[in-house]
Order: C-alpha cells, then structure tokens, then sequence
C-alpha cells in the first residue's frame, strides 16, 4: 500500500524561551499538520520545551529561507533571536 503524503502545515510550534536582561528568544521546535476530516490536529515536535508550553503560530505565504527566518521573526516581533547565552 502507497504511503499518503501528509497535509502541508498550517502553524510552526515554538518554546519562548525567557533571558534575563534580553529579548525572549523563539525557539522553533516543530509543525502543526491539520487532519483531513478539519476537526483536530497533529503536532510533530524535534523537542520538547523544558516548561511545558507551545507557541503555535500561522506559517506566513512567503517565508524566508531557515536561515533568515528567525532573525525576521525576531525583528518582526522586536526581540532578538540570537541563540541564547550559555
């Protein structure tokens, strides 16, 4: 049996992480995939956030490259989205 290519996502999951003294920085950490049937959803995570909360945000029409994306989300939400200080 040929395997079903899954729906195109709809949102990208995010862990805000919080720094002290520094913007807050967006973590992406997954894709939200929407069922067929429109009634639920899947969440497909690469990690877990160590809070326990995810951000789900709308995947924009035209979005950067990887590369660029978290710097424009950052500018886009006036943080900076720099990887944070260890």
């Amino acid at each position: 049996m040929a395997e079903k290519q899954p729906a195109a996502p709809t949102h990208r999951a995010y862990s805000v992480i919080r720094r002290e003294g520094q913007d807050d920085y967006w973590l992406n950490i997954g894709l939200v995939f929407p069922h067929k049937d429109g009634s639920g959803f899947n969440l497909v995570l690469q990690a877990f956030p160590l809070d326990g909360k995810i951000v789900c945000r709308e995947i924009a029409d035209e979005e950067p490259a990887q590369s660029e994306r978290g710097r424009q989300e950052g500018a886009r939400r006036g943080r900076d989205a720099r990887r944070p200080q260890r």
